[in-house]
């Protein structure tokens, strides 16, 4: 049986990116980081809402992730780790809590371990449909 996966968008800003929660069948697992809406433009957009098939993806930078696939006019939309906007690469970044500067910045905390654990949640799975909903 494949996991139920999806985004739900909380805020999104021109500075910071857009955040929201991720769940695997119902039940919260992480926080997101995508960049913001730049009209699904490569590499520095997040994807517009809806379902895609995520397959799991490997290369030399990323060994062992999963790929968002069929996002009309865009590739190589992986999840991974990373901290703030500048990490996404137009990619989802995961972390367990959301937290600001002192200087106003914002980012993901803790995404390499909350990385792993969102492997270890998807371990066995080849692919799944990612839903991605906006809340704000």
């Amino acid at each position: 049986m494949r996991p139920s996966v999806e985004i739900i968008r909380l805020e999104t800003s021109y500075e910071h990116g857009t955040f929201g929660v991720l769940r695997i069948n119902k039940q919260v697992l992480c926080v997101t980081l995508e960049p913001r809406d730049a009209e699904n433009a490569q590499n520095i957009s997040s994807i517009p809402a809806g379902q895609y098939v995520c397959k799991r993806y490997s290369s030399l930078r990323y060994p062992d992730t999963f790929q968002v696939m069929n996002v009309p006019d865009r590739f190589f939309i992986l999840f991974h780790a990373g901290n703030v906007d500048d990490d996404t690469e137009g990619c989802i970044l995961v972390g367990s809590s959301v937290v600001k500067f002192k200087n106003g910045d914002r980012a993901v905390l803790n995404s390499g371990l909350t990385f792993k654990m969102f492997m270890n949640a998807l371990a066995g799975c080849e692919e799944f449909i990612l839903t991605i909903h906006e809340k704000y």
